[in-house]
């Protein structure tokens, strides 16, 4: 018996075998994975989940991959903070961050998504994996296909920062740098995928890749000594890793391996490319695209897939989406650098000026646990915040010139 019943649409409802698609011929609707969870229920349980790998794969029987996993065996399961120094500041007692800067193998959460999506790609026998993509998405895709030994092309956009043009090139994979945005990007994959026989993660592998985001949430419960926080606050791009936390800790309650989920569900974007933030806020589901211009280049999708979604989470979990400013991402970064020791990427600094604001906005209680999800490295996004940085100090190889310079510093 399969723990996979097949595709399903999220709007008609109607079926389709566990194949490379991602898009319902009748509605037009996204297709997700069905599980049978009657199934999963005889196989999973908490004590086989602390026995398993130190990894996202521990979660195996919720992933939709049919045999054994074959990449990333070793992203996930990243580290998770109780941070007494930022929540002090903001006010929280137990404030913990989900720490996916260090995921394996290249620093994001993007990690999870793609050994997910790749292992399923190689069941279904493709030989060739392909991305549209901000910039992690690319650099997780070029370091899994080398590993998993797929031919590999990244579209990205063409004024990506610097840091994550390198983390692909350094692969070897082919990478095509485009002149336009990410939507751009994406419409232009969406043309090249109907002509090559190529595994786009994130569209005809899209159902099976957003599934990796789930790990996220499950790793949390576990940490919480098999409890959901509160309060979770995640970035906004598409809007997948939002609902799919969300979805993490209700397949968990439905399992029995948690308790009732009440878990308030927050969204966080950059003013500069915000529909889902602004549509919330103006009390509809319809997102309005944008045109992307904000430091938040991780983020920086102007016609959000899973955008509603988003919005009927935030909704239906009593939660807010919120965004901020470009220097108050750059605040959010330094905040989370200087408490914590965290460095994080610019989407890691659009979740602490959210986190900040809706702590300052009092939608926290004190005693209430709340997680914040930080996706990416700092050290991917540093011409973003290195203007707002100080200087070493400059001096002569002798004691008095450091004196002189430690004088200089107390005046």
């Amino acid at each position: 018996m399969s723990k996979i019943k097949g595709l399903v649409c999220k709007e008609c409802h109607k079926s389709y075998p566990a194949e490379a698609i991602h898009v319902c011929e009748y509605c037009f609707g996204p297709l997700e994975v069905a599980y049978n969870y009657d199934f999963i229920q005889t196989q999973i349980s908490r004590e086989k989940i602390k026995q398993g790998p130190s990894s996202l794969w521990r979660y195996q029987d919720l992933l939709p991959i049919e045999g054994e996993p074959t990449v990333g065996l070793n992203a996930g399961f990243t580290p998770m903070i109780h941070a007494k120094n930022l929540g002090a500041a903001l006010g929280l007692d137990y404030l913990y961050l989900k720490n996916d800067t260090v995921n394996c193998l290249t620093l994001s959460f993007k990690d999870r998504v793609v050994a997910v999506a790749l292992t399923r790609a190689k069941e279904l026998g493709f030989d060739t994996a392909a991305c549209a993509s901000t910039g992690n998405l690319a650099n997780s895709v070029s370091a899994h296909a080398a590993e998993a030994g797929l031919r590999c092309f990244v579209f990205i956009p063409s004024d990506l920062e610097a840091g994550k043009i390198l983390g692909n090139l350094v692969y070897n994979p082919n990478v095509i740098a485009v002149d336009g945005n990410y939507d751009d990007v994406n419409r232009l994959c969406s043309e090249v995928a109907g002509e090559y026989p190529w595994a786009f993660v994130n569209i005809n592998i899209r159902p099976y890749y957003s599934e990796g985001s789930k790990t996220l949430a499950y790793e949390t419960a576990e940490f919480l000594d098999w409890h959901s926080p509160d309060h979770a606050v995640v970035p906004i791009a598409s809007g997948s890793l939002l609902t799919k936390i969300y979805k993490g800790f209700h397949e968990f309650e439905k399992l029995g391996i948690i308790g009732a989920v009440k878990t308030r569900i927050h969204g966080a974007q950059a003013k500069g490319c915000s529909p889902v933030a602004t549509a919330f806020k103006n009390g509809t589901d319809f997102i309005k695209p944008v045109k992307p211009a904000t430091i938040a280049k991780s983020l920086a999708i102007g016609n959000p897939a899973d955008g509603y979604y988003g919005i009927k989470v935030a909704r239906e979990s009593g939660g807010l989406i919120d965004d901020v400013t470009d220097p108050e991402i750059v605040n959010g970064m330094k905040l989370l650098a200087e408490k914590e020791g965290v460095f994080a990427e610019t989407a890691g600094g659009v979740t602490v000026a959210v986190l900040k604001k809706l702590a300052e906005k009092g939608v926290f209680k004190r005693g209430e646990s709340v997680v914040a999800y930080i996706t990416g490295n700092g050290l991917k996004t540093q011409e973003a915040i290195s203007p707002s940085l100080g200087k070493p100090w400059h001096i002569k190889p002798s004691l008095m010139s450091f004196q002189d310079a430690l004088k200089a510093l107390k005046q």
